[in-house]
């Protein structure tokens, strides 16, 4: 618990232990903090950094209006004890700070000169649609996300010969995973394929979802083919042994005796 709120409390602790004893605000009406939370929903869905990134922006900017900055630290210690569900520590923060509580809520409430102060309700509580993040620290944090299913469509690919081709893809599938596909179909190997996109050369590693493709789109194939295999030289080791004989010497023409 003290390591939810305790960064909150520095600054305003000395400077606020008054006693609990107060006429209150505005009529004097005081009601004490209440355990519940207040519901709400966003108008869009909010991970949980846009959320922290609100909170950080409204109490950076709030207390540059109105207000005493003690107070506001207050009241962002015992929002934060709030959310941490210790009650008994946020009423205490209250308390001690001197400030009323028309409603019960801090969403509206006066210091003891009569200062309103007003907390928006995403500081107090997180909205029923937040959306929750994976963290890279801590990967087991979060629910493993449900699998969508595939959705295949067919995708167009023209190879170096000129030939256009369809191979059944879905947006999930690898550049390598498409290449074994057009193997088995068109009996191309596929170290010998190289695939590009506008103008990029795709990894077998890459998704189509990474390379933004759209429908009706051509991917680029281009296949390598198998340098053409050069004949060994011949030596004297290799040669048949009957072509090692040298053929026997013609005899030389007799010339006619001469009388």
């Amino acid at each position: 618990m003290g390591g939810c709120v305790g960064r909150y409390l520095e600054g305003w602790e000395d400077s606020q232990s008054r006693g609990s004893s107060r006429n209150g605000g505005r009529g004097g009406r005081n009601e004490p903090l209440k355990k519940e939370r207040p519901k709400w929903k966003s108008d869009y869905p909010m991970t949980e950094g846009q959320l922290r990134s609100k909170r950080d922006e409204f109490w950076d900017t709030a207390p540059a209006f109105e207000g005493r900055k003690e107070i506001w630290d207050a009241l962002k210690a015992a929002a934060v004890a709030l959310e941490c569900n210790d009650h008994e520590l946020a009423q205490a923060i209250v308390d001690g700070a001197s400030i009323t509580l028309p409603h019960g809520t801090l969403t509206e409430c006066y210091d003891e000169l009569g200062n309103r102060y007003q907390l928006p309700v995403y500081c107090l509580a997180p909205p029923v649609n937040l959306i929750s993040e994976r963290s890279d620290d801590d990967p087991n944090d979060s629910p493993e996300p449900a699998v969508a299913p595939k959705k295949e469509f067919q995708l167009k690919v023209r190879l170096s010969s000129g030939k256009d081709l369809r191979l059944s893809a879905s947006m999930a599938d690898t550049i390598g995973q498409l290449k074994k596909q057009l193997q088995a179909q068109e009996d191309l190997d596929a170290a010998h394929q190289r695939w590009f996109f506008s103008g990029k050369l795709l990894t077998d590693k890459t998704r189509l979802q990474d390379t933004k493709i759209q429908k009706d789109f051509v991917i680029q194939v281009i296949v390598n083919s198998q340098p053409p295999q050069t004949p060994k030289p011949t030596t004297a080791a290799t040669l048949p042994a009957s072509s090692l004989v040298s053929p026997p010497a013609s005899p030389p023409a007799s010339s006619p005796a001469s009388d």
